[in-house]
């Protein structure tokens, strides 16, 4: 799951942003989805269902794909995000 963080974002080719986080379902173990700084600056959450990992990044199946920051709140509240889960010590 870390080598997701950083990957560009595109659709059709184009680089629209990259992911800074992946966000999980609570207890852990599956991907719901990313977020995504996006060119403009902006964050928002992409669902892992509108997107597919190809050599060259996440690609968008749809330009309504992304989701604005409201959402971004809504799954980052209820979910658990990489960059705050806590791997237990070795």
């Amino acid at each position: 799951m870390h080598e997701l963080v950083g990957q560009p974002v595109l659709y059709h080719g184009i680089r629209i942003g990259r992911v800074v986080d992946v966000i999980l379902e609570p207890e852990g173990e599956a991907v719901i989805g990313f977020e995504v700084r996006c060119e403009d600056t902006r964050h928002r959450f992409l669902p892992r269902a509108s997107s597919r990992q190809t050599a060259k990044g996440l690609e968008l199946e749809s330009p309504f794909g992304l989701l604005d920051s409201d959402e971004l709140d809504f799954y980052r509240s209820r979910g658990l995000t990489l960059r705050t889960r806590r791997e237990p010590a070795a």
